[in-house]
């Protein structure tokens, strides 16, 4: 019974007349309904999904290969580089940059150069900062990547995994300190003289730790530079009154926040015999950081009064003991967490202070502005392309 139904049904189709579109596809036409029926083809739905598939790969080819490879191209060539100089962690750019630029804004009190010079040469000092941290970097994981194999914070940095060369490092040192070099002859020939005696100071801080149960101490004298450069960089010279302090205030800061730092890695470093201030204080952290407080806001004071800053400069003095004061209260030194959270946080205190410099002593710069008539001295200027 079937099998006739089925050949009846065959034989009304091979009557019916057909019919094909444009696109490939078969019709048959029903004779009394006048209506079209499409035929099912498993043929031409083959061949229109293959034209898709042809169709559609120059476009994934397009967007997505290229896009892949510039991924991988990053990763593998351009990233390893900017974990070395750690460009990755911008917050001790900024602990660098902030004593140059408080130096400059006092530099600019007596008026006698004018606001647009001061802004250049604090972009200078800005990008300066970002490479001379680099560099520091650099040397650092070049002196210590034995070292750094054996601390677990440090363990994977390029140089330690062998993604980086010891000849690509030297290289890249080389591009960073040359760029630095081109920066620091933007400068008076003073500054650059002051600015080049630095680099003793950059070289050998990596091997103070080897040497000194202090080498919070040497990175403070590093790392301050600035404190004394920002202020010859506009005036020619530098003002014991106020850069003395001011350096020393800022080196105290250093003690404070590395110290805090170096909590991290105490138990490798006790370990492998490398020393910190974090060693070096022990249970008596607290006391000893609240000590340096107390000398950093010392020097900040007496660099204020000497530079005539009025008491807006004072108030952010006061919110920086108590930032912090805080800080230390809270400290938990066991926390390597809690340690890297506070030390980050004193990029603030950067910020706070430069504010405190900028607000004490607006009126003063304004005045001074007046008496020398805006004429601006010779002294900011380069002394190779001035």
């Amino acid at each position: 019974m079937l099998l006739r139904q089925y050949k009846q049904i065959l034989q009304m189709h091979k009557a019916m007349p057909v019919s094909q579109c444009i696109c490939g596809h078969l019709y048959y036409k029903h004779q009394r309904l006048d209506k079209l029926y499409r035929v099912h083809s498993t043929q031409s739905d083959q061949h229109r999904q293959k034209v898709v598939i042809e169709t559609s790969t120059p476009k994934i080819v397009i967007d997505k290969i290229p896009h892949s490879n510039l991924k991988v191209y990053w990763r593998d060539k351009v990233d390893p580089y900017i974990q070395l100089s750690r460009w990755d962690r911008p917050t001790g750019v900024y602990l660098l940059y902030y004593p140059g630029a408080w130096s400059i804004a006092l530099a600019s009190l007596p008026g006698n150069v004018d606001a647009y010079t001061s802004l250049y040469v604090a972009g200078l000092f800005l990008a300066g900062a970002g490479l001379m941290r680099g560099a520091g970097c650099t040397i650092n994981d070049l002196w210590d990547r034995d070292i750094d194999a054996q601390v677990e914070r440090t363990k994977n940095r390029p140089l330690v995994s062998g993604v980086i060369s010891q000849k690509q490092a030297v290289g890249f040192l080389a591009a960073q300190l040359s760029l630095s070099l081109g920066i620091l002859l933007q400068l008076n020939c003073y500054s650059i003289v002051l600015g080049a005696s630095s680099m003793f100071f950059v070289i050998t801080y990596p091997l103070a730790k080897r040497f000194t149960r202090y080498p919070q101490l040497y990175l403070g004298a590093t790392f301050n530079w600035g404190a004394l450069l920002g202020y010859s960089a506009l005036q020619g010279q530098v003002d014991p009154a106020v850069c003395i302090p001011l350096y020393t205030a800022a080196m105290a800061w250093t003690v404070l926040y590395d110290t805090i730092y170096a909590h991290q890695d105490k138990i490798d470093d006790s370990r492998i015999g490398i020393k910190s201030t974090a060693l070096t204080f022990g249970a008596n952290t607290k006391p000893a950081l609240t000590a340096a407080l107390a000398i950093s806001l010392a020097g900040f004071g007496l660099a204020g009064n000497a530079a005539g800053l009025a008491w807006p400069y004072y108030a952010a003095l006061g919110a920086y003991a108590t930032h912090a004061g805080l800080q230390i209260y809270t400290l938990n030194p066991d926390n390597p967490a809690d340690c890297a959270k506070k030390f980050k946080s004193n990029t603030l205190v950067g910020l706070i202070i430069l504010m405190g410099i900028i607000g004490g002593g607006y009126h003063t710069y304004l005045e001074n502005r007046k008496k020398n008539n805006g004429s601006d001295t010779s002294a900011a200027r380069s002394c190779l392309f001035g």
